[in-house]
C-alpha cells in the first residue's frame, strides 16, 4: 500500500458525542497495517466549544499527517486541517460534511429541532447511545459493548449544535476521500463522488469501526493509496465556451 507521502501517519478524530475509545481498535488496525495511527481525545472542558477542539487537534496535525474523521468529526475535520495549515488529506468515515462554502452549524435543522426535546433543563443532552431505543444500537455494535459505550459516552450540552462555523474555503477541491457504512450518510457519499473523490463503501452499521476494524483500516488505507497516487483531484467545472 503507497502511503510513504504521509509519513506522520494518522490522526484520528472521534465524534465528540463519543468517546475517543470507539477508534481505538481502527488504530491499531492501521499500524497493524503499516499506517501509525493516533485517536485524538475528544473531551472539552466547561465552556468549550467546536473552535477549542479544532485548535486542540490541528496542533496534532504535520505536514505529513492524514486526518480520518468519523461521524460528526466530519464537520470540524476541514477546520482542522485549514487551523493546521498543511493542507493534508482527510479520510471522512461515514462522516457529516460542511458545505462547500459559507457559514453552517454541526447538525441538519431537522436534527437540531429534535435534539432541542431530548434536551433536559440545564440543557445537557442524554448520552448519544439513549438517543434511541437500546435494542436498535445493539443491533449496530458488537456483542456485549454497549454498556461500556452507554458508560462512557459524553453529554453535550444543546449549544454544541447551535455553534456558528464558517468552512473554509476551497475546503472540498483539498485532498479528500469518503468510506461510507450503508445509506446513512448517503447525501455527503453523493458530494464525495460528484467532487471526484476516492469513495468505498462498507456494509456495516455507523460503528462498523467497532464490528469490522480491520476491514475499515484496509478501506481507509487503499484511500489514502489512491490520494497518495494523486487520485481523486477535484473534478473541474464544464468548461465555458465563448465564441
Amino acid at each position: 500500500m503507497t502511503t510513504s507521502r504521509y509519513a506522520d501517519g494518522a490522526l484520528l478524530l472521534p465524534s465528540p458525542l463519543l468517546p475517543g475509545h470507539v477508534m481505538d481498535d481502527l488504530a491499531v488496525s492501521l499500524g497493524r497495517a503499516g499506517l501509525p495511527a493516533t485517536v485524538a481525545a475528544p473531551d472539552l472542558a466547561p465552556g468549550e466549544g467546536p473552535p477549542d477542539l479544532v485548535d486542540r487537534w490541528a496542533r496534532q496535525v504535520r505536514s505529513g499527517t492524514v486526518v480520518v474523521a468519523h461521524s460528526n468529526a466530519g464537520y470540524l475535520a476541514p477546520h482542522v486541517r485549514r487551523a493546521a495549515g498543511t493542507g493534508g488529506p482527510v479520510v471522512f468515515v461515514d462522516a457529516a460534511l460542511p458545505p462547500p462554502s459559507g457559514h453552517h452549524r454541526l447538525a441538519p435543522p431537522a436534527l437540531r429541532s429534535w435534539l432541542g426535546e431530548l434536551a433536559e433543563d440545564e440543557g445537557l443532552l442524554p448520552p448519544w447511545t439513549r438517543w434511541w431505543p437500546r435494542e436498535d444500537l445493539e443491533q449496530a455494535l458488537p456483542t456485549g459493548q454497549f454498556d461500556d459505550l452507554d458508560r462512557t459516552c459524553p453529554r453535550l450540552p444543546l449549544r454544541w449544535f447551535d455553534t456558528t462555523l464558517t468552512a473554509p474555503p476551497g475546503w472540498a477541491a483539498e485532498p479528500d476521500a469518503y468510506l461510507a457504512f450503508g445509506t446513512t450518510y448517503a447525501d455527503e457519499r453523493a458530494f464525495a463522488a460528484r467532487r471526484g473523490w476516492p469513495v468505498a463503501d462498507l456494509d456495516g452499521g455507523h460503528l462498523h469501526l467497532l464490528a469490522e476494524p480491520d476491514a475499515v483500516a484496509d478501506a481507509v488505507l487503499a484511500l489514502v493509496a489512491q490520494l497518495s497516487r494523486g487520485a481523486g483531484a477535484p473534478t473541474p467545472p464544464p468548461r465555458q465556451h465563448t465564441e
